[in-house]
């Protein structure tokens, strides 16, 4: 058999072996809204809809001072106690238990004066119908906020206050994601649309725009997506023009995923019905990088219905890849006292006690007290990873 009809008939395993996933997660899916009655569901809402829902707050909050009463808002708590993992959808959920923030408390008053001007600047942007990053935010009153740390933790109070989504409140944060491949869409500028195919683009990709709700006519020929924890591994795939040989479309958050990234890759999940694989490092970090994407991320649980994967599966590089491909001990990395308290702690983590493969996988890198980056697979070959290693997983179902 010449080498071109081999390469052919592994492509065709590969194929074969996603298309097979593809079908059984269509069957298998797992029910989006939650049966818990404790927890709190956002929406996401048009521009006017939100406007109404802030005017009713401070309509609230008005009323308690002509009436003479404590005037305060009731914000959900976002602490960690606050979030429950429900083990039907596989994601994890804001709580109902809430905070009350008065402007007669000495304790909460500033918080309450943070909270209010979050709320009226997030007024101005949805009757002028723009769009305003977080930094903007901070900056629009930078002597009450003193951080944007303390603008940030009062624009996710506001939106879990108000029941939305963050991106519903026109408040974006700036994008570091990149996608490129197999996808093609129509992004709005102003009162222009431009259409961005990913197949023409450089090693760099399309720069994911946070302005999620700007792209439509999504199109594509993959039959998977592969989500790449760094932007190093990204380049190779890109490099190498994985997504020709394998139909795929490829994004990286370039480590901790941004909003914005998460947003569009759960767009691309729900408009193309493609499975999605993870390639992440071979640590507790990029563990838990995965599972922010598949279960959600604690600070960010009162979205986690548009922003998460629970089908993803992980693909590699996992603990267990490191003997069986043979990666060499240089390469390897001794564990950090961090890295092995990071890992402890997923092991205590209700997702993951759902997850026996996980478990073992993660016990096993505890066990050995080593870990791997992508990068490691580098030193049997510049092309190995995409040569090889990812080849030889699709094909043979390698994934958990």
């Amino acid at each position: 058999m010449s080498s071109v009809a081999a390469s052919t008939k592994k492509i065709d395993k590969v194929l074969a072996k996603v298309r097979k996933l593809r079908e059984s997660l269509v069957k298998t899916k797992k029910p989006i809204k939650t049966k818990l009655e404790n927890v709190i569901e956002v929406k996401s809402l048009p521009a006017s809809e939100v406007h109404k829902e802030v005017h009713q707050k401070i309509d609230e909050l008005l009323n308690r001072i002509l009436n003479y009463e404590d005037p305060y808002l009731l914000v959900p708590d976002r602490s960690s106690e606050n979030v429950i993992y429900d083990p039907v959808t596989d994601m994890v959920y804001l709580g109902k238990k809430f905070r009350k923030r008065s402007f007669l408390s000495t304790k909460s008053a500033r918080e309450t004066t943070i909270t209010a001007r979050v709320l009226s600047i997030i007024h101005e942007l949805l009757e002028a119908d723009i769009h305003a990053t977080k930094r903007e935010v901070f900056y629009n009153d930078v002597v009450l906020f003193r951080d944007q740390r303390e603008s940030d933790e009062a624009l996710e109070d506001v939106a879990a206050m108000l029941g939305v989504e963050r991106n519903s409140l026109h408040v974006v944060a700036a994008a570091k994601g990149a996608v490129i491949g197999r996808l093609r869409f129509r992004e709005q500028v102003g009162n222009e649309t431009h259409l961005i195919d990913c197949t023409r683009l450089g090693t760099g990709g399309w720069a994911i725009s946070p302005l999620v709700d700007r792209i439509s006519g999504i199109e594509s020929d993959a039959e998977f997506i592969l989500v790449v924890e760094k932007d190093a591994a990204f380049l190779r795939l890109a490099e190498d023009r994985f997504y020709e040989r394998y139909p795929s479309i490829i994004v990286t958050g370039k480590g901790q995923p941004d909003i914005g990234t998460r947003m569009f890759l759960k767009l691309l999940v729900k408009e193309l019905k493609l499975p999605v694989f993870a390639l992440v490092d071979s640590d507790p970090f990029g563990v838990h990088i995965m599972l922010v994407y598949a279960v959600g991320s604690k600070r960010m649980s009162y979205e986690t219905p548009f922003l998460t994967i629970p089908d993803i599966k992980w693909l590699g590089v996992r603990p267990s890849d490191l003997d069986k491909y043979g990666i060499p001990k240089t390469v390897r990395i001794p564990m950090t006292p961090k890295d092995i308290e990071r890992g402890k702690q997923l092991l205590g983590e209700e997702f993951i006690k759902k997850r026996p493969r996980y478990r073992e996988e993660i016990e096993l890198m505890l066990k050995r007290k080593e870990k791997a980056e992508i990068q490691a697979l580098a030193s049997k070959g510049f092309r190995y990873l995409t040569q090889k290693y990812l080849p030889e997983k699709l094909e043979t179902g390698d994934w958990i």
